[in-house]
């Protein structure tokens, strides 16, 4: 006997068959998928607002990660480990009423370095200025600052050509300098010319033997200008003839070691001076920790921006459930009358809508995703990801389908059987 084959029944008539008892949530899904199949140009237009959305908060957030670790990078190259120990005011009364400054001396940084561990490098500094000759009659406004060869260490200086002065050079008080990248260049023409020139600094002759630069460029907001040549101490020390320091400065071996050794550093400079001295301590940390905080801030603001795109894309696909709701009267109607509930012809469409979205929030999750990694396989640049992004992307997109598709959910489970199935 012949077999006829008859065609398989869809998931509407599956779920058409049970329809007067509680449809199960997976039946909701089938209908779902068979809404979307049936119209699938319209879904997917629909769709690629949520894609575009999805990932502009995913690159917005990325963009806003590695600006944040570019700044933080830059900032750290400064030194983070460094402390910077500043005389900001007081004096001494003498007879006549008279007033010195109480500045900080070398035995300060000494009691320092013997009261507190852990301390790796240290620097004092003092600085003057004055008209150098260098040659032919013709001088040049330059800042001289006295430092010992752990100013290197302790300001992270990158030296382009020559060499940094070191212990001996400063034991045996030679005059030699270092000089600053812009002024090496203004004076000679370049770096590598620059190293074994003499300069005369109060008539007695320097010979330069380096060029460094800062790591970052400071914009003149550092102890150095463009007009710098570093000296060693004890040699600019005869040239004042004091053992005054307005700036001292110290580098701990690890960050976490910096805070409390500030506050131990302060105590003790305090207490070898007049209790109406003020002096301050300097480090990157609260920067660093600001700077941090500034760069989450605008990153959350410019993601939020972003989301924008999402609440339009919310607009298209309301605007697209609410077509669907009313090409497909006739079938609420038939589910209805078969014995759905409002309920459930509400899940069924507030199930669609959430499809809608989500499916378009993990298409673009994944492309946003996909940009910024091949970005950092094909390149040599780090780019972070926020691990928060896809996670506030997807919740988005699915807020987006819950709230903008319950009024045409709403609206379909409202409708009267009766007045449904008359409709053409």
């Amino acid at each position: 006997m012949a077999t006829t084959n008859l065609p398989k029944p869809s998931s509407f008539d599956r779920t058409l068959a049970s329809a007067r008892s509680t449809m199960m949530f997976s039946e909701v899904v089938r209908l779902a998928v068979d809404s979307f199949r049936s119209s699938k140009t319209r879904f997917l237009l629909t769709m690629l607002g949520m894609v575009i959305g999805s990932t502009s908060i995913i690159l917005v957030a990325t963009l806003g990660s590695t600006g944040k670790q570019y700044a933080l990078d830059q900032l750290t190259s400064l030194g983070p480990n460094k402390i910077e120990l500043q005389y900001a005011g007081g004096t001494i009364s003498g007879p006549d009423n008279t007033s010195t400054p109480d500045y900080m001396t070398l035995d300060d940084m000494h009691a320092v370095l013997e009261q507190v561990p852990d301390i790796v490098a240290s620097s004092p500094m003092l600085e003057f200025h004055d008209n150098v000759s260098i040659g032919s009659g013709i001088t040049k406004s330059t800042m001289l600052l006295g430092v010992s060869p752990q100013y290197r260490i302790v300001r992270n200086l990158v030296i382009l050509a020559g060499r940094f002065f070191d212990d001996q050079d400063a034991v045996a008080h030679e005059k030699v300098a270092v000089i600053v990248k812009p002024f090496a260049e203004q004076l000679y023409g370049s770096v590598n010319d620059a190293v074994g020139k003499t300069v005369s600094v109060k008539g007695i002759p320097f010979i330069i033997i380096g060029v460094f630069r800062e790591s970052i460029d400071t914009e003149g907001e550092s102890e150095i200008s463009d007009h710098t040549l570093l000296i060693p101490y004890p040699v600019a020390r005869y040239f004042q003839g004091t053992a005054e320091l307005k700036e001292i400065f110290f580098t701990m071996r690890e960050p976490s070691m910096v805070v409390p050794a500030k506050d131990r550093i302060l105590a003790i400079i305090r207490s070898r001076h007049y209790a109406s001295s003020v002096y301050n301590a300097q480090t990157l940390t609260d920067l660093l920790t600001k700077m941090a905080q500034i760069a989450d801030m605008l990153t959350i603001v410019l993601t939020l921006g972003s989301g924008i795109t999402l609440i339009v894309s919310g607009v298209g696909i309301m605007n697209s459930m609410l077509a669907n709701v009313q090409s497909r009267l006739k079938e609420i109607g038939i589910r209805k009358a078969l014995g759905a509930t409002s309920r459930e012809i509400r899940l069924q469409f507030l199930t669609e809508a959430v499809f809608l979205s989500l499916s378009g929030g993990v298409i673009g999750t994944l492309l946003g995703l996909a940009i910024p990694y091949t970005l950092g396989l094909l390149t040599p640049f780090k780019i972070p990801i926020n691990p928060w992004a896809p996670v506030f992307a997807l919740g988005s997109s699915m807020l987006v389908g819950i709230l903008f598709g319950t009024i045409p959910a709403n609206r379909a489970a409202r409708l009267d059987p009766v007045q449904t199935l008359k409709y053409e």
